[in-house]
């Protein structure tokens, strides 16, 4: 299936490495031009970006702290400047700790806070407003089940994921004037090469009772995922505004 993606311009963030990195790949597949955000992993994205322009698309690495929104901005400007008008953002970016609430600190919540809410919501200001007068736009959230759901030991990370749902929904009802849909995927685990950090550790007997919370009895790999994404993206989709998808082996159905 062509998914009409050939030509255009995509911004994935947090594209260094795991997940975001598959993504901005995927895309890449499809013939689309991508910019792989990063912030502290560097040598990632500019691997990828490579990896992108030998399947025969434009691509750059951009570095920025997207908690700053001049940062925000100037990255969304660097991207419209080298590849052209940004008509697919993809929010990957965030930070997740694995922590007992009682045992955290508001030092321990902040970054969480600052990464996965007030970046997301600079670096969406900012392609927003990019979009707007063009009248066409899609936008894809990344979030964790943990924010659907809840989670033990995950409390401030789902806190902050959940703020995904409000802000999906509402972007979708707000910029649906401009022709911009926004839509959410939503995440279980997924083994990338940060998962050791994701899942707390990964011993055989605790990795036995963590898969077995999972109907399909396995955990994600980037691949289930990518596709979706894609799918979001892509013109076929241009009646789904709004929606927040899991693709979690079954972890939760609700």
């Amino acid at each position: 299936m062509d998914l009409q993606l050939a030509g255009t311009t995509v911004l994935v963030t947090g594209a260094g490495q795991g997940l975001g990195r598959a993504l901005g790949l995927g895309f890449a597949a499809e013939g689309a031009n991508v910019a792989f955000h990063f912030h502290s992993s560097a040598e990632g994205a500019e691997k990828a970006a490579a990896e992108a322009v030998e399947l025969g698309v434009r691509a750059i690495a951009v570095g920025g702290d997207l908690r700053d929104p001049d940062a925000a901005a100037a990255v969304a400007e660097r991207v419209e400047t080298e590849l052209g008008p940004i008509e697919v953002l993809v929010n990957n970016s965030a930070a997740t700790k694995m922590q007992r609430f009682l045992d955290s600190t508001p030092a321990d919540w902040a970054p969480q806070i600052d990464v996965t809410v007030t970046g997301t919501l600079a670096i969406t200001h900012a392609v927003a407003t990019r979009m707007a007068p063009r009248k066409a736009g899609a936008i894809i959230n990344l979030m964790g089940d943990s924010g659907r759901v809840g989670e033990s030991g995950l409390l401030v990370t789902a806190t902050a994921r959940s703020t995904t749902v409000g802000l999906t929904r509402s972007l979708a009802k707000e910029l649906a004037r401009f022709g911009i849909r926004a839509n959410a995927v939503s995440l279980a685990l997924v083994r990338t090469d940060r998962f050791e950090e994701h899942a707390g550790g990964a011993e055989d007997e605790r990795m036995k009772k963590i898969i077995a919370q999972y109907p399909l009895r396995r955990l994600g790999h980037p691949d289930d995922v990518v596709p979706m994404v894609l799918l979001l993206a892509s013109p076929l989709s241009s009646w789904t505004t709004g929606q927040v998808i899991s693709v979690n082996g079954g972890y939760a159905m609700v």
